[in-house]
């Protein structure tokens, strides 16, 4: 990029105070009038879509795999009765992590086959932040004045400057001012965010000339990843006007798209978009750990539509990721008993955890979780069961610095002692199985255990835990499926020969997947001590737990399956299956982070991506993304981490899209009927007709064509008629949310769209379902929508 088509210096406002502090935020002006309601930049078909680009190597992602909604981490969050989401304002942050320049080397290189081969090249203008600078923290001189030399992109607009200051005393004032980013001529192409594979549109690139003579100049387009049509013309524009050329361009296979178009020598604008794959998404996915090299078996389709071949690797963090992941998200939780206790739990613990993984904790926030949590203990304390007492008492036992909590979790501890039989057993009534009973007896084993602080209380462990130990020899030959054997290993303390039969058992439960990950499944009629059925994520967990120590076990596969089964939201699930996910992460990946990770990908040998990331990188969820082409049929994928890193599982997913073909299952009907010929800039009205049976709610999904809009006013009508309950939108993507309805009731919804481009537009595959049904679905392939 040439260095005169960056404008660079300072904004001088009149805020401040002598020794003071200043907060200034450069915003685009085109920006601010879209946030505050106006379509006119939608129907214009304005570049919205340029985002901030992030020089994080945290995050290498390159575009979706050829659908909308392939498995996009980024979505829309769903809008209930209808409503809107206000369009997201770009993150604040310093000013070197909103955008980074592109590198000059990467607008014009030698023999690019974009770069304008006629005359002198003109200044190539390619990043187009609408916010690129906040600055926090400002630090007034004397005088009360501070510079803050910037690099304005190269968005020709108005750019909005706030400044906000402060004076030590605390006095406080602000200003706004504005300039322009401009040139003498120059030329703006209006891109959609993305195309459709088989698209043809119709690209308006507008022509401005500010000064007072009329402007004659060639006009090239160049499309690299597309054809384009008639790119080459001479234009002239008058004095102080502009003119609109159109430029017909052809979508090919899936992929990224990029446009060059020039004026001249005196201007030039670079931007890109993908062209999406109009098939119908299949996605496999194979995990593992990256203790070592994992060569995985993937069979791509034969039928897979060009260019949409993706490969996507997702690191998943290890104990360090994990905690603050609970940490951010554990008060957000559904409350109950389960939950609440394993919240105080692990903002008790939650210090020595961060100390010991190279991490320091946030005082403010844990003190904040623990009053939270605190209070909703000692409500479900007051008059608890023996069962609520073991859940409860561990977390009252980490805050050994609050004399209530410490009370509390002495207290419940004797509670659940008390409880204990002449027989060992604890807990116990009718209707239980043996299973249940000794799952119980190991959690009340547990409990009592972790109150050993006195003489008193190593005594009465000592005693509790000989007692149950009687109980588990007793009925160790009954004792059959592996999660009861892990909990009484991993719980109830046994040891010896007792320990070595469960172990033996334990193992022989587990189960191997086909890319070398491995888990305790478990098997029917097993409940916990709370008679709820355990997921295979907490029986993994305990697993892990029981099988410490053990040469035999593979506890690395084991670790690498728990991984890929932790989400970041929820966790492992409830409050007991967090609370064992948690400890079992933090015995197997206890070890700190290298300072530095190569993640490599490969196909047969071949590297198809990679990135290096240094530590802090490594304690978030990362992704490495790329194209695949040629993935048809079986091939090695091997995935390797240099150096080898226990503490990191992965995620390795090979998506493809395949011709959609016309589907129904269990009674669905759909009909979609669209406009017969669009127009630009008019409404127009799409047809949906569904059939299904009664008392099923529905969920119907539409795939729109690049350009089209969906209007938001039919939107609400339908809430407000009762025929929708709810409406979403996303790039290229309606979902309705339809009642249950009456028998024989037939369901017929229309809403209005409003196309911005023109030209003959795939609008992607229709889909009607039932959440949670897979079995009961309905699907149409892409159609063709011409727009005039």
């Amino acid at each position: 990029m040439k260095q005169r088509s960056w404008m660079s210096g300072a904004v001088g406002l009149g805020v401040g105070f002598v020794l003071g502090g200043m907060t200034l935020a450069l915003v685009a002006g085109d920006m601010l009038r879209r946030l505050s309601g106006s379509s006119a930049a939608a129907l214009a078909g304005d570049a919205s879509f340029d985002g901030m680009a992030s020089g994080s190597l945290q995050r290498k992602k390159m575009s979706s795999f050829g659908s909308a909604n392939s498995y996009d981490d980024e979505g829309g969050a769903p809008r209930g009765g209808g409503g809107r989401a206000e369009p997201p304002m770009p993150a604040a942050a310093p000013v070197a992590e909103v955008a980074a320049p592109p590198e000059p080397e990467m607008e014009e290189a030698p023999g690019d086959a974009l770069a304008d081969k006629g005359g002198a090249a003109a200044p190539t203008r390619a990043w187009f932040p609408e916010t690129f600078l906040f600055e926090p923290l400002v630090v007034t001189d004397a005088n009360g004045q501070a510079t803050v030399p910037v690099r304005v992109p190269d968005r020709l607009t108005q750019w909005r400057v706030l400044a906000l200051a402060h004076s030590r005393s605390g006095a406080q004032a602000g200003a706004v001012t504005s300039f322009a980013g401009t040139l003498p001529t120059y030329l703006d192409p209006v891109l959609p965010p993305f195309l459709r594979a088989g698209d043809t549109v119709r690209l308006p690139v507008q022509v401005v000339n500010t000064t007072d003579k009329a402007v004659e100049a060639a006009l090239k387009v160049d499309v690299k990843g597309a054809q384009v049509e008639a790119g080459a013309r001479t234009v002239r524009v008058p004095a102080r006007g502009s003119v609109v050329e159109m430029v017909t361009v052809k979508a090919g296979d899936a992929g990224p798209v990029t446009v060059r178009a020039s004026l001249g020598d005196t201007d030039a604008v670079v931007r890109d978009f993908d062209v999406w794959a109009t098939g119908q998404p299949v996605v496999q996915t194979r995990g593992g750990s990256l203790a070592a090299p994992r060569t995985l078996s993937l069979t791509g389709p034969s039928d897979a539509q060009a260019g949409s071949e993706r490969v996507r690797l997702q690191v998943y963090p290890g104990a360090l990721g994990v905690v603050r992941a609970e940490l951010a998200a554990v008060e957000r939780r559904p409350v109950d008993v389960a939950g609440d206790a394993y919240a105080l739990l692990l903002a008790g613990q939650a210090p020595e955890l961060l100390k010991a993984l190279g991490e320091t904790a946030d005082p403010a926030a844990l003190k904040a979780l623990a009053l939270v949590s605190t209070q909703r203990v000692l409500r479900a304390a007051r008059a608890p069961s023996v069962d609520v007492a073991t859940r409860l008492a561990e977390g009252a036992l980490a805050h050994p610095d609050n004399p209530v909590l410490a009370r509390l979790g002495e207290r419940l501890v004797a509670q659940v002692a008390q409880a204990q039989r002449p027989d060992g057993t604890c807990q116990g009534g009718d209707g239980w199985t043996l299973q249940r009973l000794l799952v119980a007896t190991a959690d009340c084993a547990r409990t009592v255990r972790a109150a050993q602080g006195t003489p008193e209380g190593k005594q009465r462990a000592a005693a509790f835990t000989v007692r149950a130990s009687g109980v588990v020899e007793r009925y160790l030959p009954q004792v059959k499926d592996g999660y009861t054997a892990a909990v009484l290993l991993a719980e109830g303390g046994a040891e010896g020969s007792v320990a070595d039969t469960l172990r033996a058992r334990v193992r022989e439960a587990l189960k191997s997947g086909p890319d070398g990950t491995a888990w305790l499944p478990v098997e029917p009629d097993t409940v916990r001590a709370d008679g709820q059925v355990p997921s295979e994520a907490e029986a993994t967990a305990m697993a892990v737990l029981a099988l410490q120590g053990d040469a035999k076990a593979p506890l690395a596969d084991l670790g690498a399956w728990l991984l890929a089964h932790y989400t970041p939201g929820l966790g492992w699930g409830d409050g007991q299956a967090n609370r064992v996910g948690l400890r079992a992460a933090l015995a197997l990946f206890k070890a700190p982070l290298p300072a530095q990770v190569r993640v490599t990908v490969a196909r047969d040998g071949q590297v198809v991506t990679e990135g290096t990331y240094d530590t802090k990188a490594l304690r978030e969820v990362l992704a490495l993304e790329a194209a695949a082409p040629g993935s048809a049929g079986t091939h090695a994928w091997t995935v390797r981490a240099e150096p080898a890193v226990p503490g990191l599982g992965f995620s390795l997913a090979l998506s493809a899209a395949v011709p959609w073909k016309s589907e129904a299952k269990g009674g669905l009907q759909l009909a979609v009927t669209g406009p017969k010929e669009a127009r630009v800039g008019q409404l127009t009205n799409v047809r949906v007709q569904v059939g299904a049976p009664s008392s099923l709610p529905l969920r119907f999904q539409q795939d729109l064509p690049a350009g089209v809009q969906v209007d938001p006013a039919s939107l609400d009508a339908l809430v407000s008629s009762g025929q929708v309950t709810g409406w979403d939108v996303q790039d290229g993507a309606l979902s309705l949310s339809l009642a249950p309805r009456e028998q024989g009731a037939p369901v017929q919804v229309e809403f209005r769209v409003l196309p911005t481009l023109a030209g003959t537009l795939q609008a992607g595959a229709a889909r009607l379902g039932v959440p949670g049904r897979p079995d009961i679905t309905a699907s149409l392939p892409p159609s063709t929508w011409a727009v005039r």
